[in-house]
């Protein structure tokens, strides 16, 4: 239980009340500097709603379900809690006096829903009970959306997203489509973690449901917990032991405001490879890697060049070498053509830019590598610089850059993208600490922003999104670069032994220019 003293708590309580008035309000104005003025995409701007509005997926090895964990229903699951504070005299917040108010949590979310299995009749009958489990679970995210969804503006939104996934693929199996095609066996030399049948298990996922904390009789702010294992057969009341794990809780920070997301995961032996991101999602739409219309809490979408994020990250624990922790990953969708995707497995493809802000994490793009390497490089001041030139080329600004796989006019040398791990085509570029992104508010060096070196960061993620090289085929119109999904959290990649990483988030917003439109695609 928090202590705090009066002061600390009257200021918290103001900053509470303060928040409720601008979220009720609609509009969020950023105080970022800038020629622009900026406001808030997401609902929750900065993260400093008194209410909770956190939702949870867990995936398998291709972005699906596959089957069901014993006893856990369709992982898809969510904590949204209102928390409504008045004075004994009237229905409304009176910050003058600390003694004597009355604070009520209302809980939006029940253990019913987050239980609701494939098949299972959801309570409201707008939603299709489907038997298969990926299609129910699409059709869970979107029941449990309607039953956190906050109203406050023309654009309503749902919540943070927790997400979750197995990187075990047994490659016996047909589950996971190649390229988006359906293949009738698995015909592959690359290598993936698998200690058998039934290694791609959905996970055994237990909740804390947000509840009030009082100190000194007084209410401050709700506090919950996701946590749970991928090992099925173990009973964590006993402890973790050398079990895969993972927990993200949530609380107030008492000077800011806002909540601080802390996160733990741990692999194993048999769960050698482990993902776990704090996820802004679009409210609708392609969320980055799906391939249906989603939940989330970006009320506008942001676009290429100009959009900003700001966070607060504090890495305790990296989670060992191979740990590819993300300071932020962006991901969107858009055909090879150009055109936006519209669920065609065949041509739709993900797109992917990750800053991984490991140190142990090296540069695979080398001049003797140029395969790793994007084919050019494009300087802040728009010059492209291709990569066989190896006296200017920035190397060492990229870890590693692979094509889709559906790509019919891919520049050699290129690598292809894993086909495996999205329901169709993917494409990726992971950067790394460079002076060439430090420009954009990046970090410059390695080391920056990790373990001891705790940062809010102010991100120029459109105008960094903006100079790279993605795949399109000759002739084509540029495609529009909007983005579904900005993530920060650890892609803990086929670790020997088990690893930890532990991580805490807060303050996170999106912000794109005060006059985007409607559908948040700014005017350009």
């Amino acid at each position: 239980m928090a202590i705090v003293n009066s002061e600390r708590l009257f200021l918290l309580l103001l900053v509470v009340v303060s928040d409720m008035l601008v979220l009720s309000m609609g509009v969020y104005v950023s105080p970022l500097s800038s020629e622009k003025s900026y406001v808030s995409a997401v609902g929750d701007p900065g993260m400093k709603s008194p209410n909770v509005r956190v939702g949870l997926e867990a995936w398998n090895f291709c972005n699906e379900v596959g089957a069901e964990a014993p006893g856990m229903g369709s992982p898809r699951m969510a904590d949204c809690a209102d928390l409504n504070c008045y004075s004994p005299s009237a229905d409304s917040l009176d910050i003058t006096n600390m003694n004597g108010r009355t604070c009520r949590m209302q809980r939006r979310v029940n253990e019913s829903d987050n239980k609701l299995k494939a098949g299972d009749e959801f309570p409201a009958t707008s939603f299709n009970p489907y038997p298969d489990p990926d299609l129910y679970a699409v059709e869970k995210e979107l029941y449990l959306g309607s039953l956190c969804e906050v109203h406050d503006s023309q654009d309503p939104w749902q919540f943070w997203m927790i997400m979750l996934k197995n990187g075990n693929f047994d490659k016996n199996t047909t589950l996971c489509p190649e390229n988006g095609k359906k293949v009738s066996k698995i015909i592959t030399g690359r290598n993936f973690p698998c200690f058998g049948k039934g290694c791609m298990n959905q996970p055994l996922i237990y909740h804390n449901y947000s509840r009030l904390f009082y100190s000194k009789m007084q209410p401050l702010f709700l506090s919950g917990k996701f946590f749970g294992t991928y090992d099925l057969d173990v009973d964590l009341s006993k402890g973790v032991g050398n079990n895969s794990y993972f927990s993200v809780s949530w609380e107030k920070n008492l000077t800011s405001g806002s909540w601080i997301f802390s996160h733990k995961l741990t692999t194993s032996q048999k769960y050698p490879w482990l993902m776990l991101y704090l996820r802004a999602d679009a409210t609708k739409g392609f969320n980055g890697g799906y391939h249906y219309n989603g939940r989330g809490i970006m009320k506008k979408l942001p676009v290429s060049p100009n959009f900003k994020v700001r966070l607060t990250l504090n890495v305790i624990r990296g989670g060992g070498s191979n740990s590819q922790f993300y300071l932020l990953d962006i991901g969107s969708c858009w055909k090879n053509n150009g055109k936006p995707c519209d669920g065609d497995v065949l041509t739709d493809v993900t797109r992917y830019s990750e800053m991984i802000i490991n140190p142990a994490t090296t540069s695979w793009c080398r001049a003797d590598n140029l395969v790793s390497c994007p084919p050019y490089h494009v300087t802040v001041s728009g010059e492209k610089i291709y990569r066989n030139d190896t006296s200017r080329f920035p190397y060492s600004a990229y870890h590693l850059y692979c094509s889709p796989g559906n790509g019919d006019y891919l520049e050699a040398p290129y690598d292809i993208c894993d086909p495996y791990s999205n329901p169709q085509a993917q494409e990726l570029v992971q950067i790394i600490p460079h002076p060439e992104w430090a420009v954009h508010g990046y970090p410059e060096k390695q080391g920056d922003g990790w373990i001891g070196d705790s940062r809010t960061w102010e991100l120029d993620v459109g105008g960094l999104s903006s100079r790279l090289y993605f795949y399109q085929d000759p002739g084509t119109e540029p495609a529009k670069r909007v983005w579904f999904s900005l993530n920060v959290g650890t892609e803990i990649y086929v670790s020997r032994n088990g690893e930890t990483a532990e991580w805490t988030v807060s303050d996170f917003d999106v912000l794109v220019p005060q006059e985007a439109d409607d559908n948040g695609f700014s005017f350009v």
